[in-house]
This record gives structure tokens, C-alpha cells and sequence, in this order.
């Protein structure tokens, strides 16, 4: 049986532009550019037995590495954060090139394998990478999943529509920068025999969470 480290030669031996590590857990995760994406997911299927894709998912790096909690020093009572101190500027532990990214999950059932594929959008206005409906047929409704939630286009996909949310929906959900309040709601107007469009009602509420009193605290009542 081919160790992990051994994959990683075989796949970066074929594309050498091709990054990857392999984690303290035994998780191999391979870094593929974007021009290359549709050429290498055709090898790791035909030449490396990867048969089967399991998962595949959008991802937005827009705040990645950006610390807003402070857990290391909690305090005993309030906030670990200012709710709404949005000038302040959070710290930056590290940032990412690219702000979209495709991740996808294989899995090689002949040599009881795994490997997770991560392909970094050029584009941040209009991210946008190769679809490979046509060498995995489970990833349909998962590459319009992404187009979906996170408003990732995928070049040569058959059939590529929104999946989850209303043919009239505006924005992309699961952006870092989609408000949590969204932007429109729907409803059935009777008198209309249709549904419509509003501006959002519903108000932004922040709730208080829970936090540690010290015992003297508790006895003061």
C-alpha cells in the first residue's frame, strides 16, 4: 500500500507546481492551480485510482486569519469584543492570496486512500474555475452548490444554476461580506397571486452570552 508521502511524490513527479503536505492526522492536502485543475483531476482519477468524488465545497479566505475573540485571557464578565467596534481593525495572524477557493474531496476505493484538493480562484470580482462534471458526474449539484452560496462560476458546467436558494435571490449567502440580515425577503401577496420582493424587515439582534461569575459575585446578590 502507497503512503501518503508517497502519493505526494507520485502527484507533484507528474505536476510539479503541484503543493502539498501531509498533517499530523495522515491527511494529504494538494494545492492545484487553476489553469491545471480540469488536466489533473482527469490523472488523479485515470492514472492514480482517485474513482470516487465525495465532497466539494467553496470556501471564502476574505477574513482569513483574522482574530476577533479573545480566549486565550477570558474575562469573567461582559464581552471578549466590542460587537460592533468594526474600526478598530482585527489582528491579522495571516493572509490569503486568493480570496475563493474550490476544495473537493476524493477518494480511491483501490487503495483505500483519501485526498483533499484545493483550487484557488484567480479572479476575486468573478471567480471562476473549470467544472469536471465530466470526469466525476456526482459533482453537479455540488459545483452549483458553490455557485450558489458563494457565487463561484465553473467554466463547461452542463447545467449551472442557483440550487438552494430562489431563482429571484440576490447576493451569494455564504460570503464573508453577505449581511446577516440579508438583503431581501419574499412573501405570497394575495392580492397579487404572486410572491414579491421586499426590503428586509427583521432586525440585527445580538445576544449576550453566557459568561463565567467569580463565587463572591454570586454571593453579593
Amino acid at each position: 500500500m502507497r503512503s501518503l508521502s508517497h502519493l505526494l511524490e507520485i502527484i507533484q513527479q507528474a505536476w510539479p507546481q503541484v503543493q502539498g503536505a501531509v498533517s499530523d492526522v495522515e491527511e494529504l492536502t494538494i494545492r492545484v492551480h487553476a489553469s491545471e485543475w480540469h488536466a489533473v483531476a482527469l490523472y488523479l482519477r485515470d492514472t492514480l485510482a482517485f474513482e470516487q468524488l465525495m465532497d466539494l465545497c467553496g470556501v471564502d479566505y476574505s477574513a482569513f486569519g483574522q482574530v476577533n475573540w479573545q480566549t486565550d485571557a477570558s474575562a469573567d464578565k461582559g464581552f471578549s469584543r466590542g460587537v460592533f467596534d468594526f474600526e478598530t481593525p482585527a489582528t491579522v495572524v495571516e493572509t490569503a492570496e486568493s480570496r475563493f477557493a474550490v476544495v473537493t474531496h476524493l477518494l480511491s476505493v483501490a487503495h483505500n486512500q483519501r485526498l483533499r484538493v484545493k483550487v484557488f480562484c484567480e479572479d476575486n470580482g468573478f471567480p471562476i474555475v473549470d467544472s469536471v462534471c465530466d470526469v466525476w458526474a456526482s459533482v453537479n449539484w455540488f459545483e452549483r452548490e458553490a455557485f450558489d452560496l458563494f457565487g463561484i462560476a465553473f467554466n463547461g458546467h452542463p447545467d449551472l444554476r442557483r440550487l438552494l436558494t430562489d431563482y429571484g435571490f440576490v447576493g451569494h449567502p455564504l460570503r464573508k461580506d453577505f449581511p446577516l440580515e440579508g438583503q431581501v425577503e419574499m412573501r405570497y401577496d394575495p392580492e397579487q397571486n404572486r410572491v414579491i420582493y421586499e426590503p428586509v424587515s427583521i432586525k440585527n439582534r445580538v445576544n449576550t452570552p453566557r459568561v463565567i461569575r467569580p463565587t463572591e459575585y454570586l454571593g453579593a446578590a
